[in-house]
């Protein structure tokens, strides 16, 4: 694995190194320019045996910085009988393949252009890697005048050019925001994907994960009993916390609800104290709720791999919904896992008819947005507790923390989820405490955490931190303007993404789910005196209770004496 640079290197390199997005003029035609590979700018490929579980073709050992990948002898025909059957069976590629017409009001939205000044990062440029093809082997200008029309043949370098930068796109969209067309770059991305896979060109820490999920319902392939063994170990760490048990069910048929969260919630850190949170919510409100041990992960990596997948992964949530006899699903702070319920649900695998239209079975509250999907997001619920006086809150457990707050790509421009989480911190934390980062840079013009879309892989570090910089910056900028020290999102692949991000950036700043911070807050009936957040660090101004010094506890003054009790 490739050294990673520190952030001082880092920032000498980008000074030093020519950087269209300081103005600097590249010196050839950017179709002249052949992708470079080098560890840390590219992902792994996936291994053999991942890509023929998919029932991908050409399973190989390969290295993208070797010279001969290992194609099929007919890659070329395969890509481009692939490139022609999605444009008959996508209209949307058809025309965002036609409509662009290169006025660059992206050109300077993407976090990795940014971070990286490569002007094939710039949304534009990076679909004309594929719009140029497009030109070039589908339109007569394109065939005919080749450059002059912008058409260009596919060769094996258009190939590796589609492999670096294709997978330098996390998806998320915030370039189509500012897209007087409406162009949805993700989707152009999507394609190239599904193109590349035709060959056997992709990567493992995509499929390996998606093959898991599809095997066993969660991302790392864990069976049912490590499942449940992994969230009561996080209940164990509650009792110390609280003083009082709570156990959280499995498998429960004709339960309310289904509640649904990322895999890494039940796990990895900072996700666990998101778990908690969501634990201690659903004990306080006396909710009437079953989690899977089948469908254990919200997450959708089907996303970043293939319609067909994506719509699988989709279905065994349903599935199990309609197994255990629920009324509706509570799903958990995830990223894909939204984004696919509200843009690809209802045409894949919905309406889910079976189910009721949610409704909350503590504050009476119908949730008309959910009507078609059934499946409702935890900060909405939230939400609509605090809203209706239903949660016992004490927000000076939170006082220690001065909060800022990331719109996750796939909630905020994906579902419109903007101020539902902002009203619950508002709600859970001292409201001076909460700061926005910069306008241009929150809400539906949010920066990505720069490792969405399963780039979020070791060796692929040093691209990360180029791509997450933008939104270090921002946060940089609250930290030192009013002593920001904790970053809240609702994605799991943030939290973890992020958590590595501010380490390197600014590792004066912390990264959190939103349920953490009502844990925190929630006065819980039965407990002990809190004395501790869901991290089991002190809380603010709170100590444990002592004994008075010289008294001896009650058990061992009732000891006889020179006996045992």
């Amino acid at each position: 694995m490739a050294k990673v640079p520190n952030s001082a290197e880092l920032i000498d390199s980008l000074l030093n190194t020519p950087n269209l997005a300081r103005g600097d003029v590249p010196d050839e035609h950017w179709m002249d320019v052949k992708p470079v590979f080098k560890p840390g700018n590219y992902c792994w490929p996936g291994k053999p045996k991942i890509v023929e579980y998919h029932g991908f073709p050409n399973s190989r050992e390969w290295k993208p910085d070797e010279e001969d990948w290992k194609l099929p002898e007919n890659w070329k025909e395969i890509i481009l009988e692939g490139f022609r059957e999605r444009l008959h069976k996508f209209r949307s590629l058809k025309v965002f393949m036609d409509v662009c017409v290169r006025c660059g009001a992206c050109a300077d939205k993407c976090h990795f252009f940014l971070g990286s000044g490569d002007p094939k990062n710039m949304p534009v440029l990076r679909a004309e890697l594929m719009r140029s093809v497009y030109r070039g082997e589908f339109k007569t200008a394109g065939k005919i005048l080749g450059r002059l029309a912008g058409g260009r043949k596919l060769t094996i370098d258009v190939i590796k050019e589609w492999f670096m930068y294709f997978y330098q796109c996390t998806e998320c969209r915030r370039c189509s925001a500012f897209c007087p067309y409406g162009i949805d770059t993700a989707e152009v991305t999507m394609m190239a994907r599904e193109m590349l896979h035709l060959i056997g060109v992709n990567i493992n820490w995509i499929l390996e994960p998606a093959a898991n999920c599809n095997r066993t319902g969660n991302h790392l392939g864990l069976q049912p009993h490590a499942i449940v063994s992994s969230v009561e170990s996080l209940c164990d760490d509650i009792e110390e916390i609280l003083g009082r048990r709570i156990d959280v069910p499995f498998n429960k048929k004709g339960a309310d609800v289904l509640f649904i969260t990322p895999s890494a919630d039940m796990f990895a850190m900072p996700g666990i104290y998101t778990m908690m949170g969501y634990i201690l919510l659903f004990d306080h409100i006396g909710l009437n709720y079953t989690m899977s041990t089948y469908a254990s992960e919200g997450g959708n990596f089907g996303l970043f791999t293939s319609n067909e997948m994506m719509k699988k992964l989709n279905a065994k949530m349903y599935a199990e919904a309609k197994r255990l006899g629920v009324k509706w699903i509570l799903g958990g702070e995830c990223g894909h896992m939204w984004r696919v319920i509200h843009q690809y649900m209802s045409t894949m695998n919905g309406p889910a008819d079976f189910l009721e239209v949610p409704k909350s079975p503590v504050t009476g509250t119908v949730f008309e947005n959910a009507r078609e999907t059934k499946m409702v997001h935890i900060s909405e619920f939230t939400a609509d507790l605090i809203k209706h006086g239903k949660l016992n809150l004490d927000p000076s457990r939170n006082a220690h923390l001065k909060v800022t707050w990331h719109d996750s790509c796939n909630t905020s421009r994906g579902m419109g989820l903007l101020e539902e989480p902002r009203y619950v911190i508002k709600n859970v934390i001292p409201e001076e405490n909460f700061h926005e980062m910069p306008d241009n840079c929150i809400r539906e013009q949010t920066f990505c955490c720069g490792s969405g879309t399963g780039l979020n892989t070791d060796e692929f570090m040093e691209t990360r931190m180029k791509g997450g910089f933008p939104r270090a910056s921002a946060a940089s900028y609250v930290n030192a303007k009013h002593g920001v020290n904790m970053m809240g999102c609702v994605c799991a692949i943030d939290r973890a993404t992020l958590s590595a991000l501010m380490m390197y950036w600014n590792p004066d700043v912390e990264v959190c789910g939103l349920s953490e911070l009502v844990g925190n807050a929630l006065i819980m009936d039965g407990e002990k005196k809190r004395t501790m957040d869901m991290r089991m660090e002190p809380l603010p101004g709170v100590e444990e209770e002592e004994e008075p010094e010289g008294e001896a506890p009650a058990e061992e003054a009732a000891a006889p004496e020179g006996g045992d009790a």
